[in-house]
């Protein structure tokens, strides 16, 4: 709730009424010149209205009971002009001493101690609020509202963990909370440490007509929690709604799919735009192709697409990434050819895989060896 909607709030509860309880007798003038300037306090008389209220209040000062009442009334008054004119921090202070009057009944303080909690926090005064808004919260479980208020002034405290647990409470009672209540909830529950919770929070209500920053964060904060198959199907949500559809919306799309373990839909998505043209044919992208590939264990393809890449890019890497893959596959002649290509451009683990292929080739020919031989045996 923002400083204007809390002393707004205020306002409502701070006219001068009758009590509740069997509240001190008032003599009639005082009683008319209270109605006189509340009078005034409706026609936006702020200034005359506080003057004379705290006047009256510290005239009335030590009097009997009846005008021990009347000062935390005038005080009230004061206060209620204070909120109006802009100024919660002097409003609080006026509050403070109203409820602080022997002669006012614990129930009309609870309500005044209520109030001076909002005044507080408007006033950037969170510690002092927080502080009055849980004295206050020991007798009364309070609404949605009150909870969210509760939690906003623990986030400024950045007492997270309480916050939490407050927007916790809010959320029971509080079946749709405003954009503004949201937002404070993910902003608490990441600080808390509580990332699914701010995830659920932020995921529930995307649809087409939200914002495309709001997706994006969505899928970002899955990646932070390592939740990065839910980060893929969040972005391929917003991308199907057309929320997200730029040329850098798409790439994210498949780096999260390769990310979130559905490597075989980046690879069909990468290849579709790039026969589109869709994506530029960049031997960048032609190496992610060949990595998705590679990844969702499509053997013919990734092989298609490494060999496409080493050719394009003649660098020695691409070439002992093909002769790797061929050679762990069991395409020696494609695995030669390419260690063959990375010998040549200076990849020093060449040698070595050739020199493996070239054990496993003499393996392989031993065992054909060996069974021929044993299917020549008489028995």
């Amino acid at each position: 709730m923002t400083a204007c909607r809390l002393v707004a709030t205020l306002l409502l509860g701070m006219a001068i009424g009758m009590p509740s309880w069997a509240a001190p007798a008032l003599p009639g003038d005082i009683i008319a010149d209270l109605q006189a300037q509340e009078r005034r306090l409706e026609q936006g008389d702020l200034e005359t209205v506080s003057e004379r209220a705290r006047s009256q209040a510290q005239r009335l000062a030590g009097g009997n009971v009846a005008d021990r009442w009347a000062r935390a009334l005038y005080l009230q008054l004061a206060a209620s002009a204070e909120a109006r004119a802009g100024r919660p921090n002097t409003a609080a202070e006026l509050l403070r001493q109203a409820r602080a009057s022997d002669v006012v009944e614990a129930q009309q303080a609870d309500r005044w101690l209520r109030q001076e909690a909002n005044l507080r926090l408007a006033a950037d005064e969170a510690e002092a609020g927080v502080e009055l808004l849980g004295d206050w919260f020991e007798r009364h479980a309070g609404n949605a509202d009150d909870r969210w208020q509760m939690a906003r002034g623990l986030a400024e405290l950045e007492r997270w963990s309480a916050a939490a647990d407050w927007v916790g409470r809010a959320f029971e009672v509080d079946d749709s909370p405003d954009d503004a209540q949201r937002r404070l909830a993910v902003v608490v529950y990441q600080r808390a440490g509580h990332g699914e919770r701010a995830l659920d929070v932020l995921a529930e209500d995307l649809d087409a007509d939200s914002d495309a920053s709001e997706w994006r964060q969505a899928a970002g904060l899955a990646q932070q929690i390592g939740a990065h198959g839910q980060a893929a199907a969040l972005w391929e949500a917003g991308w199907r709604l057309g929320v997200l559809d730029g040329r850098e919306d798409r790439l994210m799309l498949i780096k999260l799919h390769l990310a979130g373990g559905t490597p075989a839909r980046a690879a069909e998505r990468l290849s579709a735009a790039l026969d589109q043209e869709a994506l530029p044919d960049t031997v960048e992208n032609r190496r992610l192709l060949a990595s998705a590939w590679e990844r969702a264990r499509h053997r013919d393809r990734a092989l298609e697409a490494w060999q496409d890449v080493a050719e394009r890019s003649e660098n020695a890497d691409d070439w002992l990434r093909l002769g790797q893959l061929a050679l762990g596959w069991g395409r020696d002649g494609r695995a030669r050819q390419a260690l063959d290509e990375a010998a040549a451009r200076g990849a020093e683990e060449a040698e070595s895989w050739l020199a493996t292929l070239e054990a496993s080739a003499d393996e392989r020919s031993q065992e054909r060896a060996e069974t021929g031989q044993d299917l020549t045996q008489v028995h």
